[in-house]
């Protein structure tokens, strides 16, 4: 795989309208309300409540009650019209995906025919029905937002630490767009497919419990909801220009601050309609190209030999043929592209395609490769998914919506494509002394998913009271990995470290060729399976005056579609002369079902406070890779070398409850508290087996247990053109383990067991975000102030110090704190007609604050180390002090960066 150069991208661009696909469940919201007469209070019957710019509408009911299914999330205005009594126009009435707004109006007698009163819908209608943390994030918000891709906006709600929600493993959320999960089930740690804000209408984040329709997931849920074409055509290109502005050239070698296009970044937007208002489209795009703040140094080629293994300097052997310039090893090319078309035959049918198209290339800095750029390997991504969609009414109180959707998500990293590429040197090359000073990364990973989707859903408001919906989720998940550790063909062979110095006085091993094995060896890890998902919920909105209750119950089945070995003392058969009793078998493992329960209230407290309380049961699949692990079912010699998947694991299961009030404080105020308590069980490590020649390795299992509480706050203003708001976050997270390779790793290294609830790596006590901006129509701004107290790491004495000898537990300590200040701002400053042009500008750490992701264990700080008399004496270099190999910059977060983007609108 290859980024495409830039000059084809809008060839693509333009080729995906023709095959494309819209989103599938979970994507639209209701308006209910109850109309009566304002002098008499009693309901009024067949007031007719339209739904502006669309053809939804409804009437009251004999009980002066109505409801509209199946709106598109949105800001709508409402008008409510009946003989003999005054217009009524609502404006901002806010719709959003899975929820009800809640209208209640009197309407008022008037003897002028055409008389109209404008009213404003109050907040607490569209917060009613929330019986859990949900927050969603607007396209108008999205906009004016310091951040330019999904992540950064999901990391500013309250619960949220990176990637980590209420304290949960950063795999336990899921992702989905259009309510199609797009997080790769490899690892659980990446989207297969990625979209671009400017794409988005609405994105629903929910930290806290969440309904029966939504599953696989521990820990949180993003929805994100893609835009529809317009009537009218609209459209926007902007590029930028950007670079790291810093004053710590000191710790990021190769920046220069008069860099005017080390980033370069064009975005474009375009939608309208095909056939009038019946068949309309959007295409979004973004190429990127970052080359990123961490640079190595051109110093060594990996064909270089070098010793420096004597203690006699003049005995050391150098060969540096690199030309010491600068190699960016953090830099990053994206190319994101969405296309939708929506057609809409009839005012009750819709149906939609849509196609995501993704490209990256990118590498992450590793401090070994400083010098020696070209030895260290890069990732190459590649993704495409197509969706479409039917929805359906069914007269006015119900509808279904059928979805289907194809993912191919590819993902390789190495040094070259092909692993047989004669650019591969000898590993004799491949030698240290703090850096690499020759050689290179000889795994070679290349990865395919591709999923199926299947998903039906029905919805049906059976009366006022009681909101019915079902549906049913099939996936199957065809996985193809392939790892391949790079070989000499000569190996094992008297000629296989032969080597000479040439006419240069260069080392030459000329007995290399690259090589790969099977998967019926240890250096390889080759399979395909098949997995098979499917998912059934049914779940009932109660929806009275004073209280909202949403209960639900949710299926789900699994077929790992692999074979697993009955004797894990033996599980590739390679003991002979053993009874018969301890050799393996393979028989295939058994699918897995599991039920669990949601449930989820609201309570009205007077005219503008609500309290919620929500509990479940949510279960998520450990990632893939556990499952199918060491396929071959080889051990290594020596021990704790080798771990083993196990297509037995159970699923990970969250306990949680949580508590939440929302209070408004006035028309422009609100504030949010919530707190919440999480068990976690059946988490994966691997344990420990002994094979019958006394050989330990790991084998994937459910036994951690982990569990988080916490207290959640949110504050939000909105005035006009301003608006502020702020959330803060208390965490406590604890645990075993870090992750499913600590107990064992530990185990490994001869230390104790953790035999304690201790805090994890990402336990972070405080999180507080804020933001303020003015938006007026030519120009506006938004800042957003992040802090973050440091997470835990594990502090290591000295070995001489005499809490040496004293068995500490990991993550004992804190690391330093962390602020951010990001800004986004604009100037409109050209009109002509409908085109507008503006400048933009994008400063993310405008502080150019050294915030430290990485620390030293015996020291705690990223720039501070204690040298001892011994590291200095086992220093050997001609190019590098010591201090430069402990120096490790990917152990600050980016510094400065500014981008400045000129663009037009239309």
């Amino acid at each position: 795989m290859r980024m495409v150069k830039a000059g084809t991208c809008f060839l693509i661009l333009a080729c995906l309208l023709i095959c494309t696909a819209d989103g599938w469940a979970q994507t639209t919201g209701k308006i209910a309300g109850h109309i009566t007469d304002q002098s008499t209070g009693e309901p009024l019957i067949g007031a007719n409540v339209i739904l502006k710019g669309t053809q939804m509408g409804s009437a009251t009911d004999m009980n002066g009650d109505f409801y509209i299914l199946n709106i598109y999330p949105g800001m709508y205005s409402l008008e409510i019209r009946m003989m003999g009594y005054k217009t009524i126009k609502m404006d901002e009435v806010r719709v959003s995906v899975n929820r009800t707004s809640r209208i209640a109006l009197e309407m008022e007698f008037s003897v002028i025919e055409g008389e109209t009163v404008s009213v404003l819908a109050e907040r607490i209608a569209i917060k009613k029905d929330q019986t859990n943390s949900i927050r969603n994030i607007s396209s108008d918000d999205i906009q004016k937002l310091p951040a330019e891709d999904i992540d950064a906006i999901v990391r500013m709600q309250p619960g949220i630490a990176g990637n980590h929600f209420r304290g949960g493993r950063s795999n336990e959320a899921v992702y989905m767009i259009d309510g199609i999960k797009v997080t790769e089930s490899f690892r659980q740690e990446n989207r297969s497919v990625e979209v671009n804000p400017e794409a988005v209408a609405d994105i629903e984040v929910i930290t806290g419990t969440f309904n029966a329709e939504y599953g696989d997931a521990m820990s949180g849920v993003v929805n994100i909801i893609t835009k529809e074409g317009r009537r009218a055509v609209e459209g926007s290109i902007t590029g930028y220009l950007g670079n790291y502005l810093t004053s710590h050239g000191d710790k990021f070698v190769g920046l220069s601050n008069s860099e005017v296009d080390r980033i370069k970044d064009i975005k474009f937007n375009l939608s309208g309609p095909v056939w009038e208002d019946k068949l309309t489209f959007l295409l979004d795009g973004r190429l990127n190209d970052d080359q990123g703040y961490l640079n190595g140094i051109y110093h060594f080629n990996p064909h270089d030999y070098s010793d420096y293994a004597p203690q006699d300097r003049t005995l050391w052997h150098t060969e540096d043929t690199g030309d010491e310039s600068y190699v960016s090893l953090s830099d990053r090319i994206d190319l994101v592209v969405f296309g939708k078309l929506t057609y809409k035959p009839a005012p009750a049918i819709k149906m939609s395609l849509s196609s995501t198209y993704n490209q990256r290339e990118s590498q992450w800095y590793n401090h070994t490769y400083k010098y020696n750029p070209y030895g260290m390997s890069h990732s190459e991504n590649e993704s495409m998914m197509w969706s479409y969609q039917l929805n359906h009414m069914i007269g006015s109180n119900s509808f279904y919506e059928l979805k289907l959707s194809y993912s191919d998500y590819q993902t390789g990293d190495y040094v070259f494509e092909d692993p047989l590429d004669p650019r591969y040197v000898h590993d004799e090359y491949n030698r240290s002394n703090g850096f690499s000073t020759g050689g290179q990364n000889k795994g070679h990973t290349v990865r395919t998913e591709k999923t199926l989707n299947l998903k039906l859903d029905y919805s049906r408001q059976i009366n006022k009271r009681h909101f019915l919906k079902t549906g049913i989720d099939l996936s199957r998940i065809t996985l193809d990995q392939d790892y391949r550790s790079i070989q000499n063909a000569y190996r094992g062979t008297s000629l296989e470290y032969t080597g000479y110095y040439d006419g240069n006085n260069e080392v030459q091993f000329p007995y290399y060729e690259p090589t790969t094995y099977s998967d019926s060896s240890t250096y390889s890890d080759i399979y395909t399976h098949e997995p098979i998902k499917f998912a059934l919920f049914v779940q009932d909105k109660m929806e009275y005056e004073s209280m909202v209750i949403n209960l639900g119950v949710r299926f789900d089945y699994f077929d790992a579609d692999a074979i697993y070995p009955t004797n894990y003392r033996n599980p590739a058969n390679l003991l002979h002369q053993l009874e018969s009793s301890r050799y393996s078998t393979y028989p295939k493992a058994d699918p897995q079902y599991q039920i669990s329960p949601r449930l989820g209230l609201s309570y009205q407290l007077g005219e503008s406070a609500l309290l919620r309380f929500s509990y479940g049961h949510f279960l998520q699949l450990p990632p893939l890779d556990y499952f199918y692990q060491n396929n071959s079912h080889l051990v290594q010699v020596p021990d704790f070398t080798t771990r083993m998947g196990n297509p037995n694991l159970n699923v990970q299961k969250t306990i949680q409850y949580e508590v939440g009030l929302w209070q408004q404080l006035n028309d422009m105020m609100s504030v949010e508290v919530a707190v919440y308590y999480r068990d976690i069980y059946d988490l994966v490590t691997a344990t420990i087996f002994t094979t019958y020649d006394q050989i330990r390795y790991g084998v994937y299992t459910n036994s951690e247990y982990g569990n988080a509480r916490g207290l959640e706050v949110k504050y939000d203003f909105r005035h006009k053109s301003l608006m502020a708001g702020m959330n803060y976050t208390l965490g406590y997270t604890r645990g075993v383990a870090d992750d499913p390779q600590m107990s064992f790793n530990r185990a490994g290294n001869s230390m104790d067991p953790v035999n304690k609830m201790i805090p994890m790596a990402w336990d972070q006590r405080h999180v507080f975000n804020t933001f303020a901006g003015v938006q007026k129509e030519t120009f506006g701004a938004t800042a957003m102030l992040y802090y973050f107290s440091g997470e835990a790491y594990t502090w290591n004495p000295i070995a001489q110090s005499p809490l040496a000898r004293i068995n500490l537990f990991p993550n004992n300590q804190h690391k330093p704190a962390r602020y951010i200040l990001d800004l986004n701002a604009f100037y409109q400053f050209l009109t002509m007609g409908r085109m507008k042009m503006r400048l933009t500008l994008m400063a993310y750490n405008l502080l150019d604050r050294l915030n430290e992701n990485n620390v030293n264990g015996a020291t705690g700080r990223a720039d501070q180390f204690i040298v001892q008399e011994s590291d200095l004496a086992a220093h050997r270099s001609d190019y590098h002090e010591y201090s430069d190999q402990v120096l490790n910059p990917s152990n600050f977060s980016n510094p400065r960066i500014v981008k400045l983007g000129i663009g037009v609108t239309f």
